[in-house]
């Protein structure tokens, strides 16, 4: 693997790293299946690109980003914690409708960013011979703000009810907890991470397109899964630390197997992205058990 390719990689996973976050808080803080996501991403990117092409400053357009994926997500809590429906289905009806919604933002399937103004155009070389490695490191801040700032929330009154709602609603609301509102704030923080994931993306592959968010849930799922099989924890500095490892990991999989000669040989090529992205899945899944079965092995 080339170095750029291996900062390409670096890059994407350091941007599912926020998406892989905002799965964390679905998931496994407030145990909310959530399928928004795969609607929140693309409504980040396609807001931050209309926004970027209407004249916008791209860092304002990336929080405006943010607000329509939180808004995205209070709907979808909003469904069922007033109208009573699954989690599930609302999450299903809220992202069925993002793929009408980001159509008509953007106006058409998808939209260029070619020649605008981003959050990495004032720090790359007019040649563009830096590029490869300013993008990853921009990113990055990006994604240590965001665990920084998740670090100290969850360790506020806010955060700690949040995580007694997913824990465990009923005792939540007998010591006083509004879980329904925690509910809602905690899939608004989800779904507005998962777009500014979707609007940094944008700003680096040159432009919206509306089937950008295909998937986006299995990636934040098998980032989440790796990390926590990797980094298993109980301290949610560490539990955000290794979602963040384990989506940069994902991706330098997916970058490894795609660029190997062996898999070539036999026909895998970047056609093939899904299927291998659902075999990563799989095996991410199955870790823990095979990491179990490798300790009854070394003890018997």
């Amino acid at each position: 693997m080339s170095v750029e390719a291996l900062f390409g990689a670096f890059e994407s996973g350091l941007i599912y790293a926020l998406v892989a976050m905002g799965v964390l808080i679905s998931f496994r803080i407030l145990d909310f299946p959530d399928l928004t996501a795969d609607g929140s991403f693309p409504l980040g990117g396609a807001v931050a690109a209309v926004c970027i092409v209407g004249g916008m400053n791209p860092w304002l357009a990336c929080a405006a980003g943010m607000a329509a994926g939180a808004a995205a997500g209070v709907v979808t809590a909003w469904l069922h914690v007033s109208l009573g429906i699954l989690q599930l289905l609302a999450s299903i009806l809220v992202m069925v409708a993002l793929y009408s919604v980001n159509l008509r933002i953007m106006g058409a399937p998808n939209l260029p960013l070619i020649g605008e103004q981003t959050v990495f155009s004032p720090f790359v070389a007019a040649d563009f011979s830096n590029q490869y490695w300013v993008q990853p490191l921009i990113v990055l801040g990006f994604v240590l703000a965001a665990k920084l700032l998740l670090d100290w929330f969850f360790a506020t009154e806010a955060g700690l009810s949040m995580r007694a709602t997913g824990a465990n609603s009923r005792m939540a609301r007998a010591q006083g907890v509004g879980t329904s509102k925690m509910i809602i704030i905690g899939m608004a923080i989800s779904n507005a991470l998962i777009a500014l994931g979707g609007a940094l993306f944008v700003q680096t592959q040159g432009g919206a397109d509306i089937s950008i968010g295909v998937g986006t849930i299995v990636i934040g799922l098998a980032a989440v899964i790796i990390g926590e099989t990797l980094l298993p924890s109980k301290r949610i500095a560490v539990v955000v630390l290794s979602v963040i490892v384990g989506a940069v990991l994902y991706r330098w999989f997916i970058a490894l197997a795609l660029g190997s000669d062996t898999l070539r040989d036999i026909g895998f090529g970047p056609q093939d992205l899904n299927l291998l992205t659902a075999v990563l899945v799989v095996i991410a899944l199955r870790m823990p058990h095979i990491k179990r079965w490798l300790k009854r092995k070394q003890i018997s």
